[in-house]
């Protein structure tokens, strides 16, 4: 073998480990987290602390799953923590009866009801933004940068800026409320996680094998590409904003449920978080790159460190701090991993010898020799 031929095996096992850990980062950065904190804490590791934490999780995955179909196709939603905070006040305001003054009635919608209804104002928040964003081709971040604000103020018109307390419902009103979202469990696992292993599973499936995510994965790549290819990319965008906006309801819901209630003001600054996650989790930002497995470790890499600094007692001001260093070194990572685009090359100037006649290097894009117009009578 030769020092060359072992010069190049050397390069291609180093590139392999780089890209291995590259891709693993977010795995990584889970286990390191879990054993440092361990360390520190003799509490942090406890099964009944790892379901506390997992539920927090779940909140943060639910978001950023929503943000990974956006981001794939290159957008952005910035109005998840007013959608998040906009549906669990709704559901409170439900639960708490509608006053019907000119019958004097007042209504108490069930639970199944309820729920439904929350949901249903996240995804039309989200068809709003679709449609901004596709239909009228307002700029993502423009559009929901309008409808973060746009959706706070409503939800604390609706509230007067107070928190709606007590969400319990009534048993004689056939409302039980749903603080069985935040506290009930099923085979010792909490509902709220159960919720987030569902729609894990529906959209990894929906990415993985069903045409709808072929059409994502392409026109978040190049969307022109995509539309000449006869991908329908606005309705695909309209739908991922829509699912963004369902996606960021549950997780209202499955919070307001935990609380025990609705607080207008819930959410804030959870639109970065769902960001940070899908990018812990190696997503490109620019779109097309991007799984669901990527987004829950992103997900639990937030949600465990956030817990574990608070166990061990870390000021809540360094706790920002750390939070912002680990989402530029996920951004850095993701640069280095995909890198950045090449500008396209020049074409070469083609030169011409003192005859007037073209080299052939320079004759076609080979530069194999002349054309064959040249070579035969016309």
């Amino acid at each position: 073998m030769t020092t060359t031929t072992t010069a190049i095996l050397e390069n291609r096992k180093r590139f392999s480990i780089t890209k291995l850990l590259l891709e693993g980062r977010a795995f990584l950065a889970l286990i390191l987290i879990i054993a440092v904190f361990s360390i520190l804490s003799p509490n942090y590791l406890t099964w009944n602390n790892i379901l506390i934490m997992t539920s927090h999780v779940a909140i943060y995955a639910l978001l950023g799953l929503g943000m990974l179909l956006v981001i794939l196709n290159g957008g952005i939603d910035l109005s998840v923590g007013s959608t998040l905070a906009f549906s669990a006040v709704i559901g409170g305001f439900l639960l708490k009866g509608v006053p019907l003054e000119m019958f004097g009635v007042t209504l108490y919608p069930s639970v199944p009801v309820t729920v439904l209804i929350a949901c249903g104002v996240g995804a039309l928040v989200g068809l709003v933004n679709g449609i901004l964003v596709a239909k009228f081709k307002i700029a993502p971040f423009v559009a929901t940068l309008g409808m973060l604000y746009a959706v706070r103020g409503l939800a604390l018109l609706m509230t007067d800026g107070l928190t709606i307390n007590n969400l319990s419902g009534s048993e004689e009103l056939g409302n039980t409320g749903f603080d069985w979202l935040g506290f009930n469990r099923i085979l010792g696992i909490p509902i709220g996680v159960l919720i987030m292993i569902v729609v894990a599973i529906v959209l990894g499936a929906a990415l993985g094998r069903a045409k709808f995510g072929r059409w994502l994965y392409a026109a978040g790549g190049n969307e022109r590409a995509a539309e000449l290819s006869g991908v329908p990319t606005k309705n695909v965008k309209i739908s991922v904003y829509v699912i963004s906006g369902l996606c960021a309801a549950i997780a209202g819901l499955v919070l307001a449920s935990t609380l025990t209630s609705a607080d207008p003001n819930a959410g804030e600054t959870y639109e970065l978080t769902a960001i940070a996650a899908v990018v812990i989790g190696g997503a490109a930002l620019t779109g097309g790159r991007g799984n669901v497995r990527g987004t829950l470790l992103g997900a639990f890499v937030i949600g465990f460190l956030a817990d574990g600094l608070v166990i061990v007692g870390v000021s809540a001001y360094w706790q920002m701090v750390f939070m912002g260093a680990v989402i530029v070194v996920a951004v850095l990572l993701n640069t280095l991993q995909y890198g950045r685009r090449r500008p396209a090359a020049k074409p070469k100037k083609k030169t011409t010898s003192t005859d007037g006649t073209t080299p052939a290097a320079s004759a076609g894009p080979s530069g194999a020799g002349t054309s064959e117009s040249s070579t035969k009578e016309p």
